[in-house]
């Protein structure tokens, strides 16, 4: 069943619009709200598409008011598309006693713990539910032609679920993803909370293990990480240990420029 979208605001910006919408998610049993830019296109002309996942605390927002992202996408001639971090509109204890659990913090997994579990499915919302939603709303949509990427959490996201659906997402691009969150505190006090205590449990939807078990078609993972990140020094984000996989299959690279490189590939 096509869910149904309410447009909640369409601002005109950098040649292209920039849209809000709400609509109910099966998957997650609530309303969720999601944006969407769309540059200005000829007639019937269909163009790339960039999923984009953001970090812990974040809405759907804040990609949109604070990184100027659109200049780009306007430019290059690409969609881009932003989702919230986590079930909204549902109260459940303990979902707001603290900043990196519950609430802006759904960690793109599918929880197995049954306090969570009827909610929390950011994977399945992301990787199926909303691609699915777009690509049947917007006719400009290239249905061949999607990527995904993402910032911190967002970034750990974009990895497990660019390289879990290949066929579904052609680009793989990361700023300061959390990269092997099954070994830092943030990780573990996630991981522990939505799907219990079984590390075999956790490493479906950790970064680093699922590079290192995949075996698919080749595929490049575009990381920038800044130096001087608080995450960074306080051993959360861990991208050394990605120099420990060894799998010719995923080669993991590094740009100044993510955006346009991600353009290319797609």
């Amino acid at each position: 069943m096509n869910s149904k979208l309410v447009e909640l605001s369409s601002i005109r910006c950098f040649g292209g619009y920039q849209r809000i919408f709400s609509h109910y998610s099966g998957t997650l049993k609530c309303t969720m709200k999601f944006g969407i830019y769309i540059p200005d296109l000829r007639l019937h002309e269909k163009v790339p598409v960039l999923m984009y996942l953001s970090g812990i605390t974040c809405t759907e927002a804040n990609f949109i008011e604070k990184s100027g992202f659109q200049r780009a996408a306007a430019t290059h001639k690409m969609i881009v598309v932003n989702a919230d971090t986590s079930p909204r509109g549902v109260d459940i204890p303990g979902d707001s006693d603290c900043w990196d659990f519950g609430k802006g913090a759904g960690f793109y997994l599918d929880a197995t713990e049954p306090k969570w579990s009827k909610h929390y499915r950011m994977y399945t919302y992301i990787a199926d539910e909303l691609p699915n939603i777009v690509q049947s709303n917007f006719a400009e949509c290239c249905l061949h032609r999607w990527g995904i990427m993402g910032h911190s959490m967002g970034g750990h996201g974009a990895m497990v679920i660019g390289l879990r659906n290949p066929k579904k997402f052609l680009s793989i691009s990361a700023f300061a993803p959390l990269c092997n969150p099954m070994n830092c505190e943030l990780g573990k006090k996630a991981f522990l909370g939505y799907l219990g205590p079984l590390k075999e449990d956790w490493e479906a939807y950790d970064s680093l293990e699922v590079i290192k078990n995949y075996d698919g078609e080749t595929r490049k993972i575009l990381i920038d990480q800044g130096t001087a990140d608080n995450f960074l020094a306080q051993d959360q984000l861990l991208p050394q240990n990605l120099k420990t996989v060894n799998n010719d299959k995923v080669f993991i690279d590094s740009y100044p420029d993510i955006f346009m490189q991600m353009l290319l590939v797609i």
